[in-house]
């Protein structure tokens, strides 16, 4: 066979489109990860692979993928021969997130802001009247990720949300224990609101700012956070 021959379709060669279902490792890694950053196994907690293998209806050889890949993001703790347990949250770790976020938002709002992109403003509408509605409920994070992401995606930057994300499993956790916080998710939605209200107006000083203070609220509220779980966090 000629090495430098084009790879063209064959009905024989095996590499058939694996299709659109996620693999096994792949829903374990999703499925672990949003109970870990939602604190429905919060830090600390013993994983037992043979336990979330027959929670999840999976053999366990996927389940220790996802654990690797989650140990990888710094969320899970493997000790050999020992237990594996759910990290404790790290400050550190979280203001390095913070810091990233930071770095390359501010930057986006001021992309958004100085260049006209016509479809945004309904969809961030369209944003900013679901989070309004999940108020008080078990979805709201989830909504205010999503209307960052659009704005990532606005900006041409999509691509690096993942990034993002994989990078922020400690201020994640951090920003879901501060959420219960009396009006702090009517503060999220004015902030997002002042946000996409600079950005509409071509405001890129305002926009900037906005997001800035959008960012400062999460680590001010440490000390009584910390106080509330003190089991929660890494030694300093």
């Amino acid at each position: 066979m000629n090495a430098n021959a084009d790879l063209t379709p064959d009905a024989d060669d095996g590499l058939t489109p694996f299709g659109r279902r996620p693999s096994a490792g792949d829903f374990a890694f999703a499925r672990l990860r949003q109970a870990i950053i939602a604190l429905a196994l919060p830090p600390g907690s013993v994983l037992s692979r043979l336990q979330l293998a027959e929670r999840l209806g999976l053999s366990q050889t996927p389940v220790r993928e996802a654990l690797t890949r989650l140990q990888d993001e710094g969320l899970v703790m493997v000790v050999p021969s020992a237990s594996t347990r759910v990290a404790h949250i790290d400050l550190d770790h979280a203001r390095q997130a913070q810091f990233l976020r930071l770095s390359l938002e501010v930057e986006m709002v001021r992309r958004l802001a100085g260049m006209p992109t016509p479809g945004l403003p309904p969809r961030i509408a369209a944003h900013l009247e679901e989070q309004r509605g999940l108020i008080g409920q078990d979805g709201f994070a989830q909504a205010d990720d999503a209307f960052h992401a659009t704005l990532y995606e606005a900006a041409g930057i999509g691509g690096l949300w993942p990034l993002v994300r994989s990078r922020s499993g400690h201020l994640d956790r951090l920003r879901r224990l501060n959420l219960p916080s009396p009006g702090k998710m009517e503060a999220v939605v004015a902030e997002h609101a002042r946000i996409a209200a600079a950005i509409a107006a071509g405001d890129v000083a305002a926009a900037e700012q906005a997001l800035r203070q959008h960012f400062s609220g999460t680590f001010s509220r440490i000390p009584q956070v910390r106080e509330q779980y003190p089991d929660y966090f890494a030694e300093a």
